[in-house]
């Protein structure tokens, strides 16, 4: 038994989400990169790459991880690069995508050997959550004045446009898409390729994936235009787990359990946008707040129910903890970092990296 905490990567729900990613791709002939802002365990890249045309980035870390332990096609976003880093990011990337037109002309001589692209805004979205929402008012991400971007077309060859959150609606991504054609139409025609970004959980339960694909090839087709979908959330839903221990029990006017890891330092995007962690099958008579082991008074995974009562010793497995959670790991309260382990096809398990005092030690100064 391993000791927890530790994520726990099941090969078997990633091979459920990446088929259905390379279904889209042969119907549709859409790319798909791995949005490694979501998503960036390399150890299980070489299971993923099989079924993805390569990554995407927002950082130089983040396109020189995906060049060195993906391979295949990288592309490079910043909402803006520094002068010290555009040199690197360039020689990672395949194509490099400047979020507005000044940074396109800073950079223009340094980028003159590399494919290039704009990312535009067509300022509607599907995010419900203001924080996220890249068409909020007075937003920083993208270009949105077709006049303006027609002015450096001969600069660029193409587009990204990520304006889907957590869409799990195809109509209400076919309608966006509509608009960025009225908005954008003129544009796309004479682009080579143009990337509709990630957000969009079209491997989810009951997706219409042959509507989706269509609407793809339709798009391409039209534009004459290489598609991109920048898949995060839709490649790896529903395939780890973060493994925990509960190390007491106590009532204060509702029965709480502490467990051995914490929301703020483990699962820290659930805390930011005040979601409940998952528990499954949350069922049965005995409910129980699920408390962290940090000092924040908020570190609470949520509420469920269990058929037993807990006891010191007994195991929560806290569900759906790979996407924007173990990008975002931290060392807060000095809190022991779960380790990280893969439970291949066949059902073993291997535990491939473990953190030590010597890991936050080194993390500081």
């Amino acid at each position: 038994m391993l000791q927890t905490p530790y994520y726990l990567i099941d090969k078997a729900g990633l091979l459920r989400n990446l088929e259905k990613v390379a279904y889209v791709r042969d119907r549709s002939g859409a790319r798909a990169l791995l949005a490694l802002k979501c998503f960036a365990t390399w150890c299980v890249f070489d299971f993923m790459r099989d079924y993805m045309d390569g990554t995407t980035s927002s950082s130089l870390n983040e396109v020189r991880l995906g060049h060195e332990r993906f391979g295949k096609e990288t592309h490079a976003y910043s909402v803006a690069y520094a002068d010290y880093e555009i040199d690197d990011v360039i020689s990672h990337a395949d194509k490099i995508i400047f979020n507005s037109i000044s940074q396109l002309e800073r950079f223009a001589g340094k980028s003159a050997g590399i494919v290039r692209g704009l990312r535009l805004n067509p300022q509607v979205s599907s995010s419900s959550f203001d924080l996220a929402d890249p068409a909020r008012p007075f937003s920083r991400l993208g270009e949105w004045d077709p006049a303006k971007v027609e002015k450096v077309m001969d600069r660029i060859s193409g587009f990204m446009i990520h304006n889907n959150c957590e869409n799990s609606d195809f109509s209400l991504f076919d309608r966006m898409l509509g608009d960025i054609e009225t908005r954008f139409g003129d544009l796309l025609k004479q682009a080579e390729w143009v990337s509709l970004g990630g957000g969009i959980h079209f491997t989810g339960e009951n997706y219409p994936l042959d509507l989706f694909a269509d609407r793809l090839k339709a798009f391409s087709q039209k534009y004459g235009v290489q598609v991109y979908l920048e898949p995060g959330e839709a490649a790896i839903t529903n395939s780890t787990t973060l493994e925990t221990t509960v190390l007491d029990t106590l009532f204060n006017g509702k029965n709480l359990a502490v467990v051995d890891a914490s929301i703020e330092a483990h699962m820290l995007d659930l805390l930011i946008y005040r979601e409940s962690a998952k528990v499954e099958p949350d069922a049965g008579d005995h409910a129980y707040m699920i408390c962290g082991k940090s000092c924040l008074a908020g570190d609470i995974f949520g509420e469920f129910r269990f058929p037993e009562k807990l006891r010191t010793g007994d195991r929560v497995s806290i569900q759906d903890a790979a996407g924007y959670t173990m990008v975002k790991k931290n060392w807060f309260n000095g809190v022991k970092m779960p380790a990280i382990a893969v439970k291949d096809l066949d059902g073993s398990i291997t535990s491939v990296r473990e953190f030590t005092y010597r890991d936050y030690e080194q993390s500081l100064s």
